[in-house]
């Protein structure tokens, strides 16, 4: 299939707005399911369990790269865009995937990784074979090293994964060549977004896939593109637009062509952006309406616990998308942050990449209980729902012996970061014993990273039958969501219930309230409570770190 079928079409235009109020689910193949019993999820897994989508209430997957790879960090080193990862499957199987995702009303968004590739890639191949001053080489950031023989890094500049971004090439003759930049790992790369090459082929690589149905991508490392050519060091407080790698003025013509190709095919096809700037103003500028639909709000995500915090992300996000008309995302983790049962359950709740250690104490009950009152409270908050493979689950971070370890995050920081492998064991789906379910039974092979053998109470299996349950939770508040016209894209109305409470208002009838605060709470006014992350008290109050949803009467 070259070319959308005309019912593929139709099912992609049937609601031209839908990404605005979307429930979104990512999907890291590797760890969702394993259809053909070599310890690796691929698309067959995934195939086999879009029903189990559906029946949670998901309207998008946002699949993780999935196309070939030496997969040094994860398949965000891309060696070839038009075409599936062998351990995953086969292009016709993605081609038969988007299409029977779209027969349950589920559309498909792949990631798009523009700021570099892998190092197996042709193009850097050929460029590292035509040497120093070739038109191979001016596709990426070949540069001569700085001292009288080269031998310094042209900058200083940091690796978004720590160390160095400079790597030396040999020359034929075995003499130390030019240098190459890689804003990530030696293995990915940076390409040169002021060549034409570069415009011309990611252009292509989007028809490609939208000639395929895809309804859209999520784009990796969006700010990243554009450098400064000079090659200037990083100033101690970079003005707006001045950093020389990140989030420079010129990234927003990128996104306006994406944007005409997007707009150029039937329904509506998303670009949406994997945005981390602080400033409101310029994270904002990227959804302006010739730009990216939606970006991920990543501010909400790393708050700490508490009714300040959130209440100040939430008015944050709201007011820096209102200027542009662009809904705000939420999201509480994804493929690589700490899963919120487990960060919640420590002493320090926020989230930043900086400060994972091994052996942070959590309380995992703690963390369990308000991991459930932030689901319906992210769930109730005007816009779209991203939601993270298995925290439908209540699934923690699983700390792996360190010789287990793949992730370069873990080995770029010296053995101190313990990466984000943890958030990437294969999920549970069934019976007592590992693998338990993520591999057919007949299975020869372990899952790619071992999972607790705990896990039992937490697979799909024991879940889906108890009210009681992680999964119970996210089906029922995706179900009301999914009914009710007040929730999903609009706005909200804050409620006055104590300084440690969150309450608003979605339209006429509908309250959302999350108790923040040490003690048990009196609920408003209430016609029926719709769901509660945990049950009302004796006296009917609602406990601390918990969340209900209130139908109201007019």
């Amino acid at each position: 299939m070259t070319v959308l079928e005309a019912d593929t079409a139709k099912a992609l235009d049937a609601d031209a707005t839908w990404w605005r109020s979307a429930v979104i689910y990512q999907v890291y193949v590797r760890s969702f399911a394993d259809g053909n019993g070599d310890g690796t999820g691929d698309l067959a897994g995934v195939r086999q369990h879009l029903r189990y989508l559906k029946d949670l209430g998901v309207d998008a997957i946002w699949f993780n790269p999935w196309y070939p790879s030496p997969l040094a960090d994860g398949g965000y080193d891309v060696s070839d865009y038009r075409d599936i990862h062998p351990a995953f499957g086969t292009l016709q199987e993605a081609e038969l995937l988007i299409s029977e995702a779209l027969e349950l009303d589920i559309r498909t968004i792949i990631d798009i990784v523009p700021n570099h590739i892998s190092d197996q890639h042709p193009w850097f191949q050929a460029a590292l074979a035509a040497g120093p001053g070739s038109p191979e080489r001016e596709r990426f950031w070949f540069h001569p090293g700085l001292g009288d023989n080269g031998d310094e890094m042209p900058t200083h500049w940091v690796s978004n994964f720590a160390g160095d971004t400079w790597t030396r090439t040999t020359n034929p003759d075995g003499t130390p060549g030019e240098w190459y930049l890689h804003l990530f790992t030696p293995e990915q790369p940076d390409l040169n977004w002021n060549h034409p090459d570069v415009v011309a082929e990611h252009e292509s690589i989007l028809r490609f896939w939208f000639d395929r149905g895809v309804a859209g991508v999520r784009i990796d490392s969006a700010g990243l593109l554009i450098k400064d050519a000079a090659l200037p060091e990083v100033p101690e407080n970079p003005g707006p637009g001045q950093h020389p790698t990140e989030d420079r003025d010129e990234v927003h013509d990128v996104y306006r062509s994406w944007r005409r190709i997007a707009d150029s095919y039937e329904g509506t096809r998303v670009l949406v952006g994997e945005v981390w700037v602080p400033d409101a103003k310029r994270f904002a500028d990227y959804l302006r309406p010739d730009e990216m639909h939606t970006a991920f709000n990543f501010d909400f995500m790393s708050r700490p616990w508490g009714a300040a915090e959130f209440r100040a992300s939430i008015d944050l996000m709201l007011a820096a998308h209102a200027p542009v008309g662009a809904p705000s995302t939420w999201v509480l983790s994804n493929h690589d942050v700490t899963r919120p049962v487990t960060r919640y359950g420590r002493e320090d709740s926020s989230f930043a990449f900086v400060k994972k250690r091994f052996g942070t104490p959590t309380d995992l009950e703690l963390g369990t209980r308000r991991a459930r009152a932030a689901a319906l409270l992210t769930a109730a908050l005007p816009g779209s729902l991203y939601l993270y493979q298995g925290d439908e689950l209540g699934l923690p971070e699983v700390e792996l012996p360190v010789d287990l370890l793949q992730d370069p995050m873990h080995f770029r920081s010296g053995g101190v970061d313990p990466g984000r492998d943890g958030c990437r064991v294969p999920l549970p789906w069934r019976g007592v014993e590992q693998p338990f379910g993520f591999s057919p039974d007949d299975a020869a092979s372990r899952p790619w990273l071992p999972q607790p053998a705990d896990w039992s109470s937490l697979t799909v299996q024991a879940q889906q039958a108890d009210p009681s349950s992680m999964l119970w939770l996210y089906r029922q508040a995706l179900r009301i969501r999914r009914r009710d016209d007040e929730l999903g894209d609009g706005s909200l109305s804050w409620l006055d219930l104590g300084a440690d409470v969150l309450a608003f208002s979605r339209g006429s009838h509908f309250v959302c309230v999350t108790n923040l605060s040490d003690h048990a709470i009196a609920l408003p006014e209430h016609e029926s409570i719709l769901i509660s992350s945990s049950p009302l008290d004796e006296n009917g109050l609602l406990p601390q770190d918990s969340t209900a949803w209130l139908r109201t009467t007019a």
